[in-house]
This record gives C-alpha cells, sequence and structure tokens, in this order.
C-alpha cells in the first residue's frame, strides 16, 4: 500500500511572490520546504529563518534553472540535504515579452529552458529517488492564457501551453506512482512591466474583477494533493481571465 506522501518538496523560484507563499503554506501543513532560488539569495535566506522561526523546517539550495548541468543536480543536491522529496512544484518562470515579429533566438531557448525544459529534467530527478511504496507529486504553475491564446508574449506562451501538455502527458507515463497536475494562475501580482495602476486596470476588465490572492493558489495546492483520484488536471484561478471577454490593453496596447 502506498504512503500518501513524505512530506519533503522542493519549490522553485520560491524565495518571493507566489511562490513564497506556497512555501509558507506548505511549511504550515508541515512540510519539510526546500527553498530553490535563482538570483534571490538574500530573500530566499530569509525566507528559511522565517520558516524555522515559526516551528518548520527548511533549506535553501540554490540552481541556475537556464544551466543544464545545474538543473540536473538540483533534485540530488536537494535530497542530501533534505531527504527524499516526494512532491515538487515548479513555480520558477521567465516572463519577457516578445512577439513573432521580435522573438528571437536566444529569447526563445531562454523561455523553453527555464519554463519547459528544466522542470521535464527535475521531474526525472524526482523519478529516480521516489522511494518505493511512496506517491510523488508533481505540480506545475502555468498561466491562465495556455486556454486563452493571444499573439503577445509569443516565446513564453508557447513554452506554458509545451507545459500543460507535458502535464497531461506525464500524468499518463508516471501514473499510478505519481500525479501530475496544474494550476493556471491569472493576475496575482504586478509585473515588473507594470505600475500599480496598470495592474489594477488589469484585474478590473476581467468578469469577476478581482487580481488573485496567492493564498488561493496554496488552496488549490493543497486541495491537489488531498485528492489522489486527480492527476493530468489544470486548475485557473484568474477571476475569469481565460473566458477572454473585455480584457484592458495596458500602456503600449499589450495585454499582460
Amino acid at each position: 500500500m502506498k504512503e500518501t506522501h513524505k512530506k519533503t518538496v522542493l519549490i522553485t523560484g520560491a524565495a518571493k511572490r507566489i511562490g513564497k507563499a506556497i512555501a509558507l503554506g506548505m511549511a504550515a501543513d508541515g512540510w519539510r520546504v526546500v527553498v530553490h532560488y535563482g538570483a534571490s539569495r538574500e530573500e530566499a535566506e530569509c525566507l528559511v529563518k522565517l520558516i524555522r522561526g515559526n516551528g518548520g523546517i527548511a533549506f535553501k539550495i540554490h540552481a541556475d534553472l537556464s544551466k543544464e548541468e545545474q538543473v540536473g543536480l538540483l533534485i540530488p543536491s536537494a535530497v542530501k540535504i533534505a531527504g527524499p522529496i516526494s512532491c515538487l512544484i515548479n513555480n520558477a518562470s521567465l516572463f519577457e515579452e516578445d512577439s513573432a515579429q521580435t522573438a528571437s533566438r536566444k529569447s526563445w531557448d531562454a523561455h523553453m529552458q527555464i519554463n519547459l525544459r528544466s522542470p521535464f529534467v527535475l521531474i526525472q530527478a524526482l523519478c529516480d529517488q521516489l522511494p518505493e511504496g511512496f506517491e510523488g507529486n508533481v505540480i506545475n504553475i502555468v498561466d491562465q492564457r495556455v486556454q486563452n491564446l493571444t499573439p503577445h508574449f509569443l516565446s513564453y506562451t508557447v513554452s506554458k501551453a509545451g507545459l500543460w501538455t507535458l502535464t497531461q502527458t506525464l500524468a499518463l507515463s508516471l501514473a499510478p506512482s505519481i500525479r501530475v497536475n496544474a494550476i493556471g494562475p491569472g493576475p496575482v501580482l504586478a509585473n515588473f512591466r507594470q505600475t500599480e495602476e496598470e495592474f489594477i486596470k488589469q484585474w478590473s476588465s476581467i468578469p469577476l474583477g478581482r487580481s488573485v490572492n496567492p493564498l488561493e493558489i496554496v488552496d488549490a495546492i493543497r486541495f491537489i494533493i488531498n485528492a489522489p483520484s486527480m492527476t493530468g488536471q489544470l486548475i485557473v484561478l484568474d477571476g475569469g481571465q481565460h473566458l477572454g471577454y473585455s480584457q484592458a490593453p495596458l500602456s503600449g496596447g499589450v495585454i499582460e
């Protein structure tokens, strides 16, 4: 009989924003949390201290997800410091603007490596170290736009659509020992291109007229982990943005 989960989770891009909320939520639920970071070392250290100060168990680990060799070492290194990993949350993401006219080989490859290739390599490594008899969980953070295609952010969109397809394919190939699901957020936090006013304009234009609270994503992760019959599914949390109605363009006429 399978254990439902051995409670150690690796979260990529966990030092801040959505990843930080996920890390805090998982730690509050009793998970040993491995906080992956790329450039945000100071934020990762502060988060680990916060979790430990609240009585949780947390570790930080660095890897540049744009470098294949570092991606390949990430889970083996995490296992050395935290023990076997039974839950992987692929949260780290590159989100840069390009289009059919402006996309370069560099931007294309960068998005594919960080948003698609690295999650796949990490999932392969998760499989290799998962103890026999334990159920694994993979949760990929994609984007509502995989159900709401636009001509904007071409390389990003294609990489996230690929990750959603990978989610479904691996749900089949890794069953029954590992379940693979996805979450597609809409507007959660303003990105670096947006002013606060532009972000408000964005979420005000979607059907529910509200932004997504990061804690909603944490709750969705809890649901997935505790729903043993669920695999190959996408939970979209976007206030109805994926329905594509009445979305306001932001500065430069670009819909984020």
